[in-house]
């Protein structure tokens, strides 16, 4: 959806995206743990700049809701003004394309913290996945066709696992990263579309004595 559809159009004075913001504190992540906030953040980073009345129309919440929540996201630098306006008026902006969490943390309030946000993200990932499959039919028949579900099944190694992940994500920025941070870049008849990469292991790894070189001392 473009910013003009939002009704706050990006000028070529809008200030550029940032790279992926990398998460790890505990009170940070605490900040990002709710709901309307990870709704507030993904809206403005996919349609660009609006203004809490706009965002609450998108994503069925009241302006005075998404006022507080904007807020918050501003105290913890996910979003800013964007200039022009008073109160509610005032339209906001993200400060960074998203955000990375690690996969494991020193500090046990981090971990809790990060386990947290990272179900509710996942949740509302996969509730838009069953808005899909609920309306797909209402879609045209090219775009029916293009949409694809596939599942593999792999045996490899963490670090082949990790390798894998990097090479993947390295290949979708490099192909439309700038679609996503320009939206002069975005051909005609381009529309918002959502790629879940979920990879893990499916059972616990064997023992590292079961690993060894065959003929190794036990």
């Amino acid at each position: 959806m473009s910013s003009e559809e939002a009704g706050t159009p990006q000028s070529k004075d809008t200030v550029p995206l940032q790279e992926m913001r990398r998460v790890t504190d505990a009170r940070t992540l605490r900040a990002l743990a709710h709901p309307v906030r990870i709704a507030l953040f993904e809206e403005l980073t996919e349609s660009g700049p609006m203004t809490a009345t706009e965002a609450g129309e998108r994503i069925g919440e009241s302006p005075t809701t998404c006022s507080f929540h904007l807020r918050q996201l501003a105290k913890y630098g996910f979003v800013e003004e964007a200039g022009g306006g008073k109160g509610r008026a005032r339209p906001w902006r993200a400060t960074t394309i998203g955000i990375s969490l690690a996969a494991d943390h020193d500090d046990p309030e981090a971990e809790l913290a990060s386990g947290v946000l990272s179900r509710l993200i996942r949740e509302h990932h996969l509730g838009r996945y069953q808005t899909w499959l609920d309306t797909r039919a209402s879609y045209p028949r090219q775009w029916r066709k293009a949409a694809h579900e596939s599942q593999h099944l792999f045996h490899l190694t963490a670090e082949e696992l990790e390798q894998l992940n990097k090479e993947l994500s390295a290949l979708l920025m490099s192909r439309f990263h700038e679609r996503l941070t320009d939206p002069s870049q975005r051909p005609p008849g381009a529309a918002p579309v959502e790629l879940l990469v979920i990879s893990y292991p499916v059972h616990l790894p064997p023992p590292e004595a079961d690993t060894q070189t065959p003929g190794a001392d036990s």
